[in-house]
């Protein structure tokens, strides 16, 4: 039985992902230079998460529902070219 916190958080989790949804012009590599994470981030949890509680959802899986499609057609469609700028900001933050 889910309890009341449980059921917050996954409200919250529908919430961000319809936000994100509504919000596609918000790029990955935006939400990854000024949030260390981003729409990938939260598939890669969603599976990681999932295998975790037992359940078989690998990560093209976790996509589609992060992005509400198949990522190939999210990024045909939606995806712009990173910039210089976003790029060099991205390589610097995530130099070893």
């Amino acid at each position: 039985m889910i309890n009341k916190q449980e059921q917050i958080e996954a409200a919250v989790l529908r919430r961000l992902l319809k936000h994100l949804d509504d919000n596609k012009q918000v790029q990955n590599i935006e939400l990854m230079n000024l949030a260390n994470f981003c729409r990938n981030c939260l598939a890669k949890w969603y599976s990681a998460e999932a295998q975790h509680l037992g359940e078989s959802v690998n990560y093209e899986q976790a996509r589609e529902i992060i992005y509400g499609m198949p990522y190939s057609e999210w990024k045909e469609k939606y995806q712009e070219p990173a910039t210089a700028e976003q790029l060099a900001e991205f390589n610097n933050k995530n130099k070893s």
